[in-house]
């Protein structure tokens, strides 16, 4: 039966940037460029590292298995064409910065991978728990909208700790990106699947799709698709309050349960399940077409793409040949960003290849360049309390920032650094433009290299 989910759908603080969605909103997803060489990386996911099951030389097909990792925490990589291996070396990474990748040419009559297509008669019990589990592992699913966790990880059961919840996010909080929202409305079948199909294998008891209220139209959808199929008493459409960050995990479990995440904690250890909408469609598709995650939805937006739009972009495209697919940019470019403005991550090297998490190639102009860096002079921090205010993890941002800018990390961990999600609220309201965030995340930098020394 329905569940009532009382409260304001909401949570503490956080800012409200433009939303910037005009360029690709309506945009339509349509095929990316046709790959004639793609760099597969080897970490793509939390957990330990893929290794190389091919050589130089080889040849792949399309959807094969080309790395992989024993290790529970890990998800292998496939192919998204078939082609021969060109080489094995490191290639740019945006977080790690450089990681060891699988280059493959092309074949000129490879394969393009077909649109997926829902079976009328699915039916989810037809698959075990065990079986769903097993195909997210084999697909290589991993979380599409954030870190890259691996999907099976998340699902699998722990009687220790039972999963109660599931959360599908398809609120894309961050401005600029489309692409999930452009697959809510035209894969709501898929996501609805892939919804049942995780609440399955996970046994949880309720699931809940949480939209942003800004997302009218995918909230009718959700609504109608479940109830012409008769599932509206077992999956809520929920929707939250439009509010940056509430796409973070700890933030949407707050809006939609009214529970919170300890310090420390992950959401399965408070019996909490949260899967991004891309994911659940990955999710139907590895389950029911036994189809590994090779592909992707990307939104290439920004003021200088000459064609920005949705994308359904091969795993392992350079982000250079995904621009230049768009009508490349016009001379105001000046910053190319793998994510959106608040959270992602600016790249040098057009070369960079998109990954599972590779949601969107923001680029920006000079012009917001430019003031970034002279319009907006930094100033000494005057204590306003601002990005007290506004911060969703309750930390005190500006007592870490000065930690980490004196090299006293060991203070900065005092005042929890390690729980900060990188959301960039403090820097955004920050009026005397400080890189709080900046500071924040080359602290937490600095840290890993220590215990790694000290290991």
């Amino acid at each position: 039966m329905a569940v009532a989910v009382k409260g304001k759908h909401t949570f503490p603080k956080g800012v409200h940037p433009p939303g910037k969605k005009a360029l690709t909103r309506d945009s339509q997803i349509r095929p990316g460029p046709a790959a004639k060489r793609v760099s597969v990386l080897l970490s793509q996911h939390i957990g330990a590292v893929c290794r190389p099951l091919v050589k130089k030389g080889d040849a792949v097909e399309a959807g094969q298995k080309i790395g992989d990792c024993d290790a529970f925490v890990s998800a292998p990589v496939h192919s998204p064409v078939a082609g021969k291996v060109k080489e094995i070396a490191l290639r740019s990474h945006a977080a790690l910065g450089r990681s060891e990748a699988i280059t493959i040419e092309a074949d000129e009559d490879s394969p393009i991978q077909p649109a997926f297509q829902m079976p009328a008669d699915f039916d989810v019990s037809r698959y075990s728990g065990e079986q769903i589990c097993e195909a997210s592992r084999a697909g290589g699913l991993v979380g599409m909208g954030g870190a890259g966790f691996p999907t099976r990880v998340k699902l699998e059961p722990n009687p220790q700790v039972p999963k109660d919840d599931l959360i599908i996010n398809g609120c894309e909080c961050e401005p600029y990106i489309t692409c999930d929202y452009r697959s809510m409305l035209e894969w709501t079948d898929r996501i609805i699947a892939g919804v049942k199909l995780a609440k399955k294998a996970s046994e949880c008891s309720r699931a809940f799709i949480a939209i942003e209220d800004n997302k009218p139209q995918a909230v009718d959808k959700f609504n109608a698709a479940l109830k012409s199929s008769g599932d509206s008493d077992e999956i809520n459409v929920i929707p939250v309050k439009t509010k940056y960050p509430q796409g973070g995990e700890r933030q949407l479990i707050q809006a939609v349960l009214n529970k919170s995440v300890p310090a420390g904690s992950i959401p399965p250890m408070i019996g909490v399940v949260v899967l991004n909408v891309a994911t659940a469609a990955a999710l139907a598709e590895a389950v029911i077409s036994d189809v590994p995650l090779t592909h992707r939805v990307v939104t290439v937006t920004g003021e200088p793409i000459v064609r920005p739009g949705n994308y359904y972009v091969p795993i392992g495209t350079s982000i250079g040949d995904l621009i230049e697919f768009c009508g490349a940019v016009t001379e105001s470019a000046a910053k190319v960003v793998l994510g959106g403005p608040m959270m992602g991550i600016a790249i040098a090297d057009l070369e960079t290849p998109t990954t599972k998490t590779t949601n969107a190639v923001t680029v920006l102009t000079k012009e917001q360049i430019g003031k970034a860096k002279f319009d907006r002079r930094i100033t000494p921090c005057i204590r306003c309390g601002r990005c007290l205010e506004v911060c969703p993890e309750n930390l005190n941002p500006t007592k870490i920032a000065h930690a980490v800018k004196h090299d006293r990390l060991d203070v900065a961990e005092r005042y929890n650094m390690s729980a900060c999600i990188e959301c960039g609220c403090c820097s955004y309201i920050c009026p005397a433009n400080i890189e709080i965030t900046g500071y924040i995340k080359t602290g937490k930098i600095f840290v890993a290299r220590q215990k790694k020394k000290m290991a």
